[in-house]
This record gives structure tokens, C-alpha cells and sequence, in this order.
């Protein structure tokens, strides 16, 4: 298959899953071309089947605002019409798949076909444009004139049905990891450099106010009363510079290290000894599952699609929503008890090569793609 992939190419979710799938499917002997408007970050080197087309938005005197809708959609229908692609597979509706229906349209009133729109649904596209009255119709529109649309966990399938009037059926296509990287081979650098003499507990995001990480700071407290632990933030966003200064109040300086944005995190996940995440809503939870099948221990809030991810005692523990208390406990038994931790840890590594492997969830795409290019998705 000839397939085009646009997604927002910035340090999230939806960018890594897009790329990672872009890189496996290209493995896997199709052709891919990424249409964003720069690489995404885990795009890195030459790829043997994979070009990237970047969006130029022009800048006119008579455009208050560069005008990138147009300009993401001119581009999807060059690409696709000299690259004779099968379907565009777009993530994030807005405004991906809105430029992607219309890129449709456009060539399908000319010569020579026009390619077939999958749309994921990632998350925030319905939580935050879905409930907002000024993009909802917009939103609804996209996803309805999408051929096919998947999302990547059962619980935001359900709340894009609850919150708005979608006519097309939603395929659960779940997250995955590609096990050969994401698997227990620590740093050594990075060991040495922080010259560990206790546990490691690290914190991924973009450190938007959804993430909390001043909870990951706050529970990280309350294990540090009792342990040499340290504590690992990785990734960068507006909610940083608070998360610091909360550290430092109280007395955390010396103990919290921050390595900034990371490309590749295997080798760093693979050193921690528990992983956080006590988001207020994850719609998946890939930065779970990537620690999980690094063998770190995960501590999580039961919020959105994590369930589906993380079972009890199989690759780490949910809490209730806000519990900083009992999470505290869970990690601190999870420290102290080595035979526990690692039976944890082994659960999690299995868990995420039986369920969530790159050679399990690539497959489900390839057959997605098919029945959408044979019709048998509804119209």
C-alpha cells in the first residue's frame, strides 16, 4: 500500500504512535509519506520506504493568521496525486482530518480516484474540541466523512459516542510498542553519572497541567521521607518551571533531575524503579506501557483507557483520581519488597509483549486499511 500519515510531529502521543506505525509499516514493505510540517521527533535517519513531505504555509499580507489548513490540505492533495497514494491515515481530527476530507473531495472530482481517510481518534481531539461549541459541528463533520476512524482504546470510543452524534463505527486499534527497543537494558551512563545509591523514579510527559506532575513531585515526597530515592522528569511543557519550584519548596532539589526532552526514552525507562502517572485523563496511556515493558513498576490514577493497559499487579497498580496517599503506600511497598516488585515487573513485560507488541497491533492497522480500501467499512 501506498499510505499517507499526518499527525502533529511535536514530543505526545499521537506523534509517537504515528511515527512508530509509520516506521513499521514501511518495515513491513509499504510505502509511507509523512506530510507534517517538520519531522517528527521520532523520525530520525533514513528509512528505507519512507519520505517525508513538508507543509509550507504561505505568508500573505491579506492572512492575519498563517493560514495552515490549506496549506496541510494543497499539500495532501500534491503528494497523494504524485505519489498515487491508497489513504491518507490522519492523526488527531482537527485539523488533520478535516484537511484530509476536503483533500478527498477535491481529488475525487478530478481524474484518476482519490485516496480513502482513516482518522485515530488520540484523545484530546474529542475531550477538549468536542465539548467546545465552536468546533464540535467541525469535528463531527470530520469524523463522519472520514472513511474509516479507529481510536486507540475502548473507553475513547465510548466517550466519542457519548459527546457527540457520530454516524461512523469507531475500530479499537490499541496502542503498541515495538518490544525489541522498549525492553530492560538500562543506561549504564546515565547510572554512573547520577551515581545511584537508591531507587529511581521517573516521570514522562509534556508537562501540560492534564499530566500533574506536581502530584509526581508530592508522591515522590512522601516516598523520599523514608528512601535515598531519586527522581527522574523527562520531557519539557508550561507546567515545568511550577513543577521545579515545588520540588525546591520542599527540599527536593538535590534528589530531582531533570534530563529535559528525550528521543529515545528505552534506556532510560529502564532504569527507574517505578513509574508515575497521575494524569487527571489519558486516553491510553502509551508512556505507561512503555515503562511497563521496560519492567518498570507503574502507578497510574484509573482514569480513561489505562485499564485496558495496566491490570493489577500486571505491570503496576491504579489508584482512585487524586489518591497521592495510597499511591505513596503502593510505591513504598513496591520498593521494599523485592520479590513483589519484580513479580510485578516481569507481569508488566509480558503483559506488553502479549497484548501490545508492534507484531501483534501493526497487523490490526494493514487489516483496517484493507477492508476500508475494499469498501467494507460503511460509507
Amino acid at each position: 500500500m501506498r499510505i499517507g500519515i499526518t499527525c502533529y510531529p511535536s514530543y505526545g502521543g499521537s506523534g509517537v504512535l504515528a511515527t512508530e506505525l509509520g516506521i513499521q509499516l514501511a518495515a513491513r514493505g509499504h510505502k509511507v509519506h509523512f506530510i507534517t510540517y517538520e519531522a517528527p521527533f521520532r523520525l530520525q535517519g533514513y528509512h528505507t520506504g519512507i519520505t517525508l513531505h513538508e507543509v509550507e504555509v504561505p505568508s500573505y499580507p491579506l492572512f492575519r493568521y498563517p493560514p495552515y489548513l490549506l496549506a496541510l490540505t494543497n499539500k495532501m492533495i500534491e503528494v497523494a496525486r504524485f505519489c498515487h497514494l491508497d489513504l491518507l491515515h490522519v492523526h488527531y481530527a482537527i485539523p488533520h482530518a478535516t484537511s484530509a476530507v476536503m483533500a478527498r473531495e477535491v481529488l475525487a472530482s478530478g481524474k484518476g480516484g482519490a485516496p480513502r481517510v482513516v482518522t485515530t481518534l488520540h484523545g484530546t481531539d474529542v475531550s477538549l474540541l468536542g465539548s467546545d461549541p465552536g468546533f464540535a459541528d467541525l469535528l463531527t463533520w470530520s469524523i463522519n466523512k472520514s472513511d474509516g476512524v479507529t481510536a486507540v482504546s475502548a473507553a475513547l470510543a465510548r466517550q466519542t459516542a457519548e459527546v457527540m452524534p457520530v454516524r461512523r463505527p469507531i475500530e479499537v486499534i490499541h496502542n503498541f510498542v515495538d518490544v525489541a527497543e522498549y525492553s530492560r537494558r538500562p543506561c549504564r551512563q546515565l547510572l554512573t553519572d547520577l551515581a545511584c545509591r537508591g531507587p529511581l523514579v521517573g516521570h514522562v510527559s509534556n508537562f501540560r497541567s492534564v499530566k500533574r506532575p506536581q502530584d509526581v513531585v508530592h508522591v515522590f515526597a512522601g516516598l523520599a521521607k523514608d528512601s535515598p530515592a531519586q527522581l527522574l522528569l523527562i520531557g519539557e511543557g508550561p507546567e515545568l518551571g511550577p513543577t521545579r519550584e515545588l520540588a525546591d519548596s520542599l527540599g527536593l532539589a538535590d534528589r530531582v533531575h531533570y534530563l529535559g526532552r528525550q528521543e529515545r526514552v528505552a534506556e532510560i525507562l529502564s532504569c527507574l524503579d517505578l513509574f508515575l502517572l497521575p494524569s487527571e485523563q489519558e486516553s491510553f496511556g502509551l508512556a505507561a506501557l512503555e515503562a511497563m515493558a521496560c519492567g518498570a513498576p507503574v502507578l497510574a490514577y484509573d482514569v480513561g483507557g489505562l485499564a485496558e493497559v495496566i491490570e493489577e499487579g500486571q505491570g503496576g497498580f491504579l489508584l482512585p483520581f487524586g489518591d497521592i496517599e495510597g499511591m505513596v503506600r503502593r510505591g513504598a511497598q513496591l520498593l521494599t519488597d523485592p520479590a513483589m516488585w519484580q513479580q510485578v515487573s516481569e507481569a508488566g513485560v509480558a503483559r506488553a509483549r502479549r497484548l501490545f507488541g508492534a507484531d501483534r497491533i501493526v497487523p490490526q492497522y494493514e487489516a483496517y486499511y484493507a477492508r476500508i480500501l475494499e469498501g467494507a467499512a460503511e460509507r
